[in-house]
């Protein structure tokens, strides 16, 4: 059923939804458009509808191939929205789903692409916040690029600081997704351009080896890692990608590269991995959240103890929100950890690719399988001391003389 957005525009069908709103395929004057209505709960949030107002005008000068224009935003009545450009494709998590990993030509030209969207998002002075494979669309329309891949192109601009608001997050909150967040947001620092390479850097890593470098299990795990350990090597790709990747997921901002000079960067080694077949690599196991006890605690619920984990590139942690939703915007509100808790894991290296079965080495799994181990060993000496000590005074009682019983008995006669 169609329903009118402001004056200009109408919705026709739900594209998608996730956790900031509905995405409709809609009309305006100037043909087909995508519209993004933000929940009733957020276009009631007067603070929000004036943060709203106020980056209108940069977020509709915001132009570029590989960047989702935005045209207009709309408030009206109880509708807010972004109307943008329609990409008629699918989004990189998708594919990303059905292939498991991709070819590492085609993983770093998509790479390049958004890279350069953001160069351009940077020197306007925004800061995407939310880079991850959800918010990059593939145009199956236009032609093929590097390793069969289709130009890509980031979305979803100024959602992720529109929604985080001071009353909303009290400074205690951070908003991303836990995959992706780089070391400083999740140390309560303010988002700089430097968050986004981290971020693309992470998805660059997943198109590569098919899993994030410090995902799986409890999300409070999750952002532990990305203070306190280092990224896993991955077998066979060029060491040029590899040291390139290691430098834009510095845990130092200032480390990492420029989006221009990543992009730059990635399109040179494009020629180099022409031809290669997507890696082959086991993915880390996913430790249960009830191994990690001592791990952060989100503000939604916990996984139940015993309840399976299921691995996935982001982790949802909106209620209400459905992995199944083909826009998965998983935008997320978590607890600030405070610095005794980030200190307080096992620092190295994170999730290491191993083979099935193997247990990653200082994980929590391994710390409480340690741990049964000591005890089970002291329980086993002290059940052999004991044994040693009943064997010894046996043999002693056996070699003993008996005893004389004088009870009763006459003196000896002379």
């Amino acid at each position: 059923m169609a329903r009118r957005i402001g004056s200009r525009y109408t919705a026709h069908q739900i594209l998608g939804r996730g956790s900031a709103g509905t995405v409709w395929l809609g009309e305006g004057p100037d043909g087909p458009v995508a519209i993004k209505l933000l929940r009733e709960d957020l276009s009631s949030d007067q603070e929000l509808v004036g943060r709203f107002v106020r980056e209108r005008t940069v977020l509709l000068g915001l132009e570029h191939p590989h960047v989702v224009s935005v045209r207009d935003l709309v408030v009206d009545g109880n509708d807010l929205a972004l109307v943008m450009d329609l990409v008629r494709g699918t989004d990189l998590r998708t594919r990303l789903d059905r292939e498991r990993r991709l070819a590492p030509e085609a993983a770093v030209a998509i790479v390049a692409d958004v890279a350069d969207g953001l160069a351009a998002a940077h020197a306007a002075g925004v800061v995407h916040r939310d880079v991850k494979p959800e918010n990059v669309l593939l145009d199956m329309e236009g032609p093929f690029g590097p390793g069969g891949s289709h130009r890509a192109l980031l979305t979803d601009f100024g959602v992720a600081k529109l929604i985080d608001t001071p009353r909303r997050t009290r400074a205690t909150k951070i908003i991303g997704t836990p995959d992706y967040l780089a070391p400083e947001i999740v140390e309560g620092l303010p988002p700089r351009a430097s968050v986004d390479i981290y971020a693309l850097a992470t998805v660059l890593y997943e198109l590569l080896a098919g899993f994030t470098p410090f995902g799986g299990g409890h999300p409070g795990a999750v952002l532990r890692r990305h203070v306190t350990e280092t990224v896993v090597p991955l077998p066979g790709i060029p060491d040029e990608l590899w040291q390139l990747l290691v430098q834009c997921l510095a845990k130092a901002p200032a480390s990492r590269l420029r989006a221009s000079e990543l992009g730059a960067r990635l399109r040179e080694l494009l020629p180099m991995l022409a031809g290669m077949p997507p890696l082959d690599v086991d993915e880390p196991d996913t430790e249960p959240a009830e191994e990690a006890g001592e791990e952060l605690q989100p503000s939604g619920p916990a996984p139940a103890t015993g309840a399976p984990v299921r691995r996935r590139g982001a982790v949802p942690l909106v209620p209400g929100a459905k992995p199944a939703d083909s826009n998965r915007d998983t935008h997320t509100s978590m607890r600030v950890p405070a610095p005794d808790e980030l200190a307080g894991g096992a620092r190295g290296t994170a999730r290491a690719p191993r083979a099935a079965g193997a247990r990653r080495p200082g994980s929590a799994r391994n710390r409480a399988v340690a741990r049964r181990r000591r005890l089970t060993l002291a329980v086993a000496a002290v059940v052999l001391v004991a044994a040693g000590v009943g064997t010894w005074l046996a043999t002693t009682e056996d070699e003993a003389p008996p005893p004389q019983d004088t009870r009763n008995s006459a003196p000896a006669t002379p």
